[in-house]
């Protein structure tokens, strides 16, 4: 009922419930890009800003965790440790980005570039926070993952990189970057 609902009004719900945002052109290679305001005219909301952040961390998430169980029972320190988990975060963000964008049919390097488009400066973002919150926090970096400060400080600075991208994906989808390029691919 509600698709049909969507259908009569040209809507529809993209990759993980994101919605499109507003008027789309196309560029000189014919990619469509959404700027600024939702198919009801409206401004980018709050919730698609918040959906596309979590997006974002929940593969961040899987890459720092999986990063610093590697690094510790590697015996590695804190730096590469930190830098292995940095790398899986982008790595895990752009993964799941692509695997929603090549369930829609796209060819793996135009997948790969748009997940790039549409990923980097969120995952740049919350990586900065999060490690940031990490390094600043007293004995985080020597927590072991046994410990309840590892995992306290861990969920909190995720808490903090949460609400400070949060704001910066809304501004991106808002111009027609960031998870709104992801959206033309979800019809």
């Amino acid at each position: 009922m509600e698709h049909a609902h969507e259908q009569q009004h040209g809507q529809h719900q993209g990759h993980a419930g994101h919605e499109h945002h507003g008027p789309e052109h196309r560029d000189g290679d014919g990619h469509g890009h959404h700027h600024g305001h939702t198919p009801g005219g409206g401004k980018v909301t709050w919730a698609a800003a918040a959906r596309a952040t979590l997006h974002c961390l929940t593969g961040c998430a899987i890459g720092e965790v999986l990063g610093m169980v590697i690094g510790t029972a590697l015996g590695w320190g804190n730096a590469p440790t930190m830098a292995l988990a940095i790398i899986l975060a982008f790595f895990f963000g752009y993964a799941l980005t692509l695997r929603g964008i090549r369930s829609a049919g796209l060819d793996f390097r135009t997948a790969v570039r748009v997940a790039l488009a549409a990923d980097t400066l969120s995952i740049a973002v919350m990586e900065l926070i999060d490690n940031g919150v990490i390094l600043l926090w007293p004995g985080a970096m020597d927590a072991m993952l046994s410990d309840a400060l590892f995992w306290t400080a861990l969920a909190i600075a995720f808490a903090v990189a949460f609400v400070v991208t949060t704001p910066v994906n809304k501004w991106m989808i808002g111009r027609g970057k960031g998870h709104a390029v992801v959206h033309q691919y979800h019809h």
